[in-house]
């Protein structure tokens, strides 16, 4: 049974989705009782965290098998040490499963936090001050409670109960008194409940081996192998932040050669450094600009991490964003795609990804892509870990073979989500987030 309701959004984007699911192309595939099963079950894995925690090692310092060992010894500290698996296809990613929902009983104390908090402690995450909307009224150090989290934003902060939709997260053991998280001065930073008793048991990465292990969906790292970085070579990364693709791929050139990171938003395009410097990767040059405006890079290969709806993300309980708000990123995306064709070189590779399930924002956009600019081809992927890509866009079915789809309401299709240690890993590759890349080549 579930933890967890399906992801919530408004009817207009419910239904938008579902068009996805329930064209006339896909549906001549197949039919459509089982495009709303499909449906469904998309709707009801993205509230949920994907089976793995997925970390990408930083094998431009150390071998695999080094990074792996330190990992195992940190987590055999720990009450519970899981199991650390070697991705089979992909030699810089270690694995480890994630198990839940678990049998965890309510307390009568509860603590509020806001959806974005909840989402990282599903995921492992512990919760930090800066989360928490509603403590009980006279909480103090040493209390344990019941984290729940506000799914719809509709807890006031600082309330000393709420009533409204909330989402049961576990039981953790308090940092801090209630007065420290809501005092004038403003919130202290660092971690206000310790969670002891997860629903989803993943360990906690926060400060672990942070120059050698990067958190990163799995999906995200297959991008940086389909580009294929060499040493020496000149990349761009448009839209960079928070840096994960940056820094794999600075990674994969063994830090030689440049990678020149793009990001329109200040603070984030130094949070792109502050990585690049953690991971010590002094390739990486980063700058604040719109990536729409750039003039002039030269790079002989290309990575676009297009900014999207972001509907594949996991876990997620509620998707707040309007319809149109849903539909603007197909015209940036288009905008953001012209000017990495007309500063890409002949023979240059360019790679295009989004984390979200939309048609519009994947298939379509190879489809116009291909018609815009007749330079352009798609190629073959390598690795591939996810699926073809889907019909609807009036691609060739050779063409849709050579996309990257990652579909994790397939594996959910009557697999509930509680599986055993020994069943996680074949479903390493199917239960990720919601994914797309396409590869051209300019010629």
């Amino acid at each position: 049974m579930s933890a967890f309701p399906q992801l919530s959004m408004s009817p207009e984007v419910r239904e938008h989705l579902r068009n996805v699911y329930t064209n006339n192309e896909l549906l001549s595939e197949s039919g459509a009782d089982e495009a709303d099963l499909e449906f469904e079950a998309l709707l009801s894995c993205l509230s949920h965290p994907p089976l793995f925690t997925c970390l990408r090692a930083s094998t431009h310092l150390h071998p695999l098998q080094d990074i792996q060992r330190r990992l195992e010894q940190h987590l055999a500290q720990q009450e519970r040490s899981p199991s650390v698996y070697t991705h089979p296809q992909l030699p810089d990613v270690l694995l480890l499963p994630v198990h839940g929902p678990r049998p965890v009983d309510r307390l009568a104390s509860e603590v509020i936090v806001g959806a974005q908090c909840g989402n990282a402690v599903l995921r492992g995450a512990h919760v930090f001050t800066p989360g928490i909307l509603s403590t009980p009224k006279y909480m103090k150090v040493g209390d344990v409670v019941s984290v729940f989290s506000d799914v719809e934003g509709k807890c006031t902060r600082g309330a000393k109960e709420f009533k409204g939709k909330k989402v049961f997260l576990g039981n953790g053991i308090s940092e801090v008194e209630r007065s420290e998280i809501f005092s004038l001065d403003g919130p202290r930073k660092g971690v206000a409940i310790r969670m002891t008793e997860p629903l989803y048991q993943s360990p906690s990465f926060d400060g672990v081996l942070t120059d050698q292990l990067f958190l990163q969906n799995l999906p995200s790292v297959v991008v940086g192998h389909v580009l294929g970085p060499r040493p020496g070579e000149r990349i761009l990364d448009m839209c960079a932040a928070p840096g994960g693709k940056t820094t794999h791929i600075a990674s994969l050139m063994q830090n030689q050669g440049t990678v020149v990171a793009l990001e329109k938003v200040k603070s984030k395009m130094e949070k792109i450094i502050q990585n690049a410097k953690m991971l010590k990767l002094d390739c990486i040059k980063a700058y604040c600009c719109n990536s729409i405006n750039a003039v002039s890079s030269d790079p002989t290969q290309y990575s676009a991490d297009a900014p999207c709806s972001g509907l594949g993300q996991r876990p997620n309980m509620t998707y707040s964003w309007s319809l149109k708000e849903v539909c603007s990123y197909q015209p940036l995306q288009r905008k953001l795609f012209t000017t990495a064709v007309r500063l890409l070189k002949r023979g240059g590779v360019l790679v295009y990804s989004t984390c979200t399930v939309t048609l519009a924002e994947n298939e379509e956009q190879v489809a116009w892509a291909l018609k815009t600019f007749p330079c352009l081809t798609l190629e073959p992927q390598v690795p591939v870990l996810g699926l073809e890509g889907i019909p609807g866009a009036g691609l060739s079915h050779d063409q849709r073979r050579l996309l990257q789809r990652f579909r994790p309401e397939l594996s959910w299709r009557g697999a509930g989500v509680t599986l055993s240690s020994e069943s996680l890993l074949p479903n390493a590759n199917t239960d990720t987030i919601g994914f797309f890349i396409a590869k051209f080549i300019k010629r």
